[in-house]
């Protein structure tokens, strides 16, 4: 027996079920000996009956299924409730049944239910902190199993309910099955009231966490919210595998927020390089913590479903975290690396040209760059790793987006073929005729980003987003400051002098301080709101 297998308790109670079969397919069960990878055993009328394990599929009788087979079974169980579900009384086994259009029982589909104690401790510390954990997997993987599991464990140190719809949880009967601890277990009477059940539970019972399974209805999520709103810790399953197929649920989506399709404005979508309609998240999620099942003993992890969803609007998502439990029955945890920016990943280097650092004809102001990077104006150090993206220009000064390269000092290469360019700059002038090459990008799924000018400002500001820089470096501010940079290294080079654009008187005197460390001159002219600083090699004449 592996280490695994000694620290995972199982129990599954196997020969109340096979007791319930006709004695055929009990002896064909029996015969079989497997009954620890037993999954569920099938019965159609009509067809031979079939065992299921997690490993294959068996055929348990030559003998074709008959009314009388199903009729044996059905007399020995439970009574099937609204969802044609019934059970075994303090076991957790489930019988499903197919009904034919006179309601009568063609079809029967017992499944094996196990009380696996050990299984919780692969996401014990996020359920012991309070926080709400929504569970998604695929039929069979082990959520209602795993559901079970963290209701003994919180019901040790907490007041746990839970809302038992179909008795999977805590079994079928009035006594609820010993595998839920401490719990305390409200059936519900038919499954389109689970959402009553699920208030009333709060309303009543003065719980710190409620427990569901199979939140499958808009009004479940709804109840969910508010439960979540109320304090209450969640703890549920959902159907579905990924985040994102939740997200395309549209009854579901709103257990991790929702989904609003919203119009930008032309700022925002350009500085973002997207269409003016996007999806957002409406609100916040129900749940704190998403964990996908991916098999029983590996799990991928959302820590913060908020940001996970919404990077996964953009287009951008987030790596999860992977927890799996290794053959020695120790918890391993795999930390996903930062994801690297957007457009920033490898290109391959048969570049035409990449921008070089910028350097001066009167010579190098690298310590310039070294005070400009001190008073935190960019951070030029976090782009060294970055690597080279190819842009293919169209209507925009090619001199004018190699400077805005070397401003914010990020490796851009110009391209003369589309084909070759990870992304289009144009200008809002031509995106709106929408010529040739940017209809052949939009076809080639290459993003397209729009510039309102052909000013080196807007080009650093598109840069800026394109690398993710941080937001301090793309404020007004700071390209307010990039714009200080760029006069004066006009000046450095022979201008005779930069008139800048009008700014607050805050960001003014920030202006002339940069101007004095280049031991220059700066003065500012004009009226409020449009009075801006010009800077000199030499003072003015006339100036006193």
């Amino acid at each position: 027996m592996s280490d695994l297998s000694q620290q995972i308790n199982i129990t599954d109670d196997l020969e109340a079920l096979l007791r319930v079969l006709p004695p055929y397919i009990k002896e064909a069960l029996e015969a079989a000996n497997d009954g620890e990878k037993l999954i569920e055993i099938v019965m159609d009328l009509g067809r031979q009956p079939e065992a299921r394990y997690t490993d294959r599929e068996v055929i348990l009788s030559e003998r074709e299924v008959i009314q009388d087979d199903i009729d044996y079974v059905t007399e020995r169980i439970g009574k099937f409730m609204g969802d044609n579900r019934a059970g075994i009384e303090r076991t957790l086994h489930r019988i499903s049944a197919i009904l034919n259009r006179q309601g009568k029982v063609i079809g029967l589909t017992s499944r094996v239910g196990r009380a696996v104690f050990g299984t919780v401790d692969i996401v014990q510390d996020i359920l012991e902190s309070g926080q709400s954990l929504l569970l998604l997997g695929r039929p069979g993987v082990g959520k209602t199993t795993l559901l079970r599991e963290a209701a003994r464990v919180l019901a040790e140190t907490k007041r746990v309910i839970i809302v038992d719809t179909s008795n999977e949880i805590a079994g079928d009967g009035d006594i609820p099955h010993p595998a839920i601890g401490r719990a305390r277990r409200m059936q519900v009477a038919r499954p389109s009231l689970q959402h009553e059940v699920m208030i009333e539970a709060v309303e009543n019972h003065m719980p710190e966490v409620i427990i569901i399974d199979e939140i499958g209805r808009q009004l479940e999520a709804e109840a969910a919210r508010t439960i979540a709103e109320r304090g209450v810790q969640l703890v549920g399953t959902a159907h579905g595998q990924t985040l994102e197929n939740l997200l395309l649920n549209p009854t579901l989506s709103d257990l991790v927020g929702g989904i609003d399709s919203v119009t930008l404005s032309d700022e925002e979508a350009r500085r973002r390089g997207t269409q003016k309609t996007v999806l957002e998240r409406r609100a916040p999620p129900t749940f704190d913590v998403l964990v996908e099942i991916q098999d029983r003993q590996t799990f991928a992890v959302h820590h913060d479903v908020a940001r996970a969803v919404d990077s996964l609007l953009r287009q951008k998502p987030l790596l999860p975290e992977i927890r799996y439990r290794d053959e020695a029955g120790d918890v391993k945890i795999e930390t996903p690396a930062q994801p690297a920016a957007a457009l920033g990943r490898d290109r391959d280097r048969d570049t035409r040209e990449v921008m070089p650092a910028a350097k001066g004809k009167n010579g190098d102001y690298g310590d310039f760059r070294g005070k400009m990077a001190a008073s935190g104006m960019i951070d030029f150090e976090s782009t060294k790793s970055m690597q080279p993206i190819k842009i293919f220009p169209y209507g925009i000064g090619q001199n004018r987006l190699r400077q805005a390269s070397r401003t914010l000092r990020v490796p851009v290469t110009l391209v003369d073929d589309l084909e070759d360019a990870d992304i289009l700059m144009t200008l809002k002038s031509y995106y709106r005729k929408h010529p040739q090459p940017i209809t052949e990008a939009e076809r080639l799924g290459k993003p397209v980003y729009v510039l309102r000018s052909n000013t080196v400002i807007q080009m650093e500001s598109c840069l800026a987003d394109i690398f993710s820089l941080s937001e301090r470096e793309s404020d007004p501010a700071s390209i307010a400051m990039r714009e200080t940079q760029e006069a004066i290294r006009k000046i450095l080079s022979g201008t005779r002098s930069v008139e800048l654009s009008p700014q607050s008187a805050s960001i003014r005197r920030e202006q002339h301080e940069l101007a004095r460390q280049a031991k220059l001159v700066s003065h500012s002219l004009g009226r409020e709101p449009y009075r801006r600083v010009r800077i000199y090699r030499d003072a003015p004449t006339g100036s006193k």
